[in-house]
Parts: structure tokens; C-alpha cells; sequence
């Protein structure tokens, strides 16, 4: 049976991906817990789950704040998912199921490009790495590619430009889905980790601009 405050923390994590609560926002125990309707044992618990997984942090004196990655969670978060992300296309096969996948969500994003629809574009972009993470067929580095994803999407949210941070990697997907089906896992590999340096560097770039350390 799931425990009540795993399926709370994951409807929390939802919410704070889903930007329903800003980057560095205290989290009051009181307000959350009448929101939810759940006890603040419970909610405490969630809190706990999510501060292991970098979504939380607890502030002595001030209690629970949404997290707001720095300028080395960053750069981790970026090292992690290169690992992770080309390590499975690397030994992937065109011919996975969760190919069809990732080229659903690369439609989803491609037709919100157009609309300028930059939330669904974001969530899009989400699910077509997570389909690439299915290649691996592994739940856990799916698990904690989900983990890195997540504290990832709470540094677009402290950047709040979604254009500049979307926009250039809708066809960058692209690039990588036709390169694995056409070219192979290597050059798929290979063009994914090309991407993700350019995306690193858009994100420590805008860091700079707003002198986030």
C-alpha cells in the first residue's frame, strides 16, 4: 500500500514543476496542509521526501522554502543528465517502443511552437527526455532521471524566460530522434550531448545575467 504522504509528496512535486509555487517561496505548514487537507504529520513527512530529492529545502528559523537550484546544482544537474541521457542512447535501439514516444511529445512540442504555447512546449520537452529514458528500461535511472528533471525545471522557473529557454531545442529533439532512427545510437548519443552543453550554457548564462551565484 502507498504511504499517504508519498502520494502527497508526489502531487506536491507535480505542483512545483508545474510552477505553483515559485523557486525560493516559503511553504507554510499551516496553509499547505487546509490547501491539501492533510495533517501537518503527513505534510512534514512529504516535506521530508522532498527535500531528499532537491525539490525543498528547510531553513533554520524560517521552515520549509521551495528550492532554488544554484549555479552548482547546475552544472551538476547538467554532468548527471549527460550520464545518464547518452549513456542510454548509446545503447539504444531505434526499434524500442518508447521511439514512438518520443516522437509523440516532439509533435506535442512542435505544434505548441507554433502557438507560442511555452508552458506546453516545456512540458513536452519533459516527457520526450523521460521517453528517451525509457530506452534504458530501467525504473530506477528512470526514477532518477526524474529527480534531476524536476529540480531542473525549478531553474527554468527561477529564469522565467521559457521562450529562450525552449524555443532552440524543439528542433534540437528532432535532431536527436532522426539521428538515432536514421544514424544510429552513436551519433544520436553524440547530438544529444551536443544539446545539452548549448542548454547548460543558456541556463548558467541567464544565472550570470540576474547574478545568481
Amino acid at each position: 500500500m502507498t504511504e499517504p504522504s508519498t502520494t502527497l509528496a508526489d502531487a506536491l512535486r507535480e505542483q512545483i514543476i508545474a510552477g505553483e509555487f515559485a523557486p525560493g517561496e516559503r511553504l507554510s505548514e499551516t496553509a499547505v496542509a487546509a490547501r491539501l487537507d492533510v495533517s501537518r504529520n503527513t505534510l512534514r513527512e512529504a516535506f521530508r521526501v522532498l527535500a531528499q530529492h532537491g525539490l525543498v529545502e528547510h531553513v533554520p528559523h524560517r521552515g520549509v522554502s521551495v528550492a532554488s537550484p544554484s549555479t552548482a546544482d547546475v552544472v551538476d544537474i547538467y554532468r548527471a543528465r549527460r550520464l545518464l541521457e547518452c549513456g542510454v542512447l548509446r545503447g539504444a535501439s531505434a526499434l524500442h517502443p518508447s521511439v514512438a514516444d518520443m516522437r509523440a511529445a516532439l509533435e506535442r512540442a512542435e505544434a505548441a511552437l507554433e502557438l507560442g504555447d511555452w508552458a506546453t512546449v516545456g512540458t513536452a520537452n519533459m516527457a520526450f527526455h523521460r521517453a528517451l529514458m525509457a530506452l534504458s528500461d530501467s525504473p530506477r535511472l528512470e526514477r532518477s532521471h526524474g529527480h534531476l528533471a524536476a529540480e531542473l525545471r525549478l531553474a527554468f522557473l527561477a529564469i522565467d524566460d521559457p521562450e529562450s529557454l525552449h524555443r532552440p531545442f524543439v528542433a534540437r529533439n528532432r535532431a536527436v530522434l532522426e539521428a538515432l532512427v536514421g544514424d544510429g545510437p552513436e551519433a544520436a548519443a553524440d547530438e544529444l550531448e551536443h544539446y545539452l552543453t548549448e542548454s547548460e550554457r543558456r541556463v548558467l548564462g541567464a544565472y550570470a545575467r540576474m547574478g545568481r551565484a
